[in-house]
């Protein structure tokens, strides 16, 4: 590869086949992100037309007139061709119309604006726990294979995965709150405190503290602690046992048993050395279980009645609301598609070796 020369100051100008490779990277990854939304959003309409619930009747009611029925639909563009009302969806979509909830008769996109605060916050604490106690616990359950230790964390995180949330959200209920009244129970806030901060964020956590408003702050941490604990439980557990099998491979690598031999302490070779090389597919993980909370866990907003985009689907969908229930799957769809390319952008930040492929 040949780099050309400005002539007046005698400096290497950019390469032209390095930009030109950037310029390839960039329509590829644009091109991918287009073809993987416009398979979500076909899959979404998709679902739409083959559910058992028919959009028109959804509108009119089981009374309306044979009349009313086809007015509505010939207003829905629900005569034209598939092909034509998935182009009709796609349009809308882009342009940020999910079209209006039927429960709420609030456009979709403004109710999912309102709902998606608290399960951001909700989803965020509890991958803080799952991140911040899972991964030390894999680093060290690894290190100390077979140990006790070991033995506890592999027991630990089977239960995480084997015990029903909602089981563990009623017990908890039961205990923490109404036999011990340690926490706050279901919701956000006590009743007394609701809007009485202003909403900035739509978290309660982060809106409480830019008002400065400690009491409100403490009530939403004594409410947020137990749903955020069980589900970075469930977190942890699979933080803890991903961790724990890759360090368990890198630390059968030759350049950890030659760090052993050349007397390199024990911390420096798990966290200096083989925990950097554990990063990489950690992020993914990572990144995959963030995702998967913030796609609504549906049990714990139900028991806690956390008014996140979890109760949202699941009402909308009780309901048969479909607008509400495409437009929050789009939502989720969209995430995961986000925090895999923010996985992506992590790679190349931990790891150089990423940057020149």
């Amino acid at each position: 590869m040949t780099e050309s020369t400005d002539v007046t100051s005698g400096q290497p100008a950019v390469s032209t086949g390095r930009l030109s490779l950037y310029l390839k990277k960039i329509a590829s990854l644009f091109f991918t992100v287009s073809l993987t939304l416009l398979g979500l959003l076909l899959v979404t309409f998709l679902i739409g037309r083959v559910m058992p619930i028919d959009p028109v009747l959804a509108v009119v009611g089981k009374r309306a007139s044979n009349e009313v029925y086809e007015a509505a639909r010939l207003s829905m563009g629900l005569d034209k061709p598939l092909y034509h009302q998935f182009f009709v969806y796609i349009t809308q979509v882009f342009q940020g119309d999910f079209g209006k909830s039927l429960l709420t008769s609030n456009p979709v996109i403004d109710d999912i604006a309102r709902v998606f605060p608290a399960t951001l916050e909700l989803a965020t604490v509890a991958t803080l726990i799952g991140v911040l106690v899972g991964v030390p616990m894999g680093v060290y359950a690894a290190a100390s294979q077979g140990s006790w230790f070991d033995q506890f964390v592999r027991v630990f995180g089977l239960f995480g995965y084997s015990m029903p949330v909602f089981w563990i959200g009623l017990i908890g209920l039961l205990i923490f709150y109404g036999m011990l009244g340690w926490v706050g129970g279901p919701g956000r806030l006590d009743i007394f405190y609701e809007d009485m901060i202003p909403t900035i964020t739509g978290m309660i956590l982060i809106d409480s503290l830019i008002a400065g408003d400690m009491t409100i702050f403490w009530n939403a941490v004594s409410h947020i602690i137990l749903p955020s604990l069980i589900l970075g439980y469930y977190s942890l557990a699979y933080i803890s046992r991903m961790t724990r099998s890759f360090m368990l491979e890198e630390l059968a690598s030759e350049y950890v048993i030659t760090a052993r031999v050349k007397g390199m302490s024990e911390q420096a070779v798990l966290w200096r050395h083989a925990f950097r090389n554990v990063l990489i597919p950690l992020i993914t993980v990572i990144a995959l279980s963030y995702a998967t909370l913030l796609e609504g866990s549906v049990l714990t907003e139900t028991i806690f009645a956390w008014p996140g985009l979890g109760q949202y689907i699941t009402t909308s969908l009780l309901s048969a609301d479909m607008n509400a229930v495409l437009g929050g799957t789009v939502v989720v769809g969209i995430l995961f598609v986000g925090l895999n390319l923010l996985s992506d952008f992590l790679y190349k930040i931990v790891d150089p070796r990423a940057r020149q492929s």
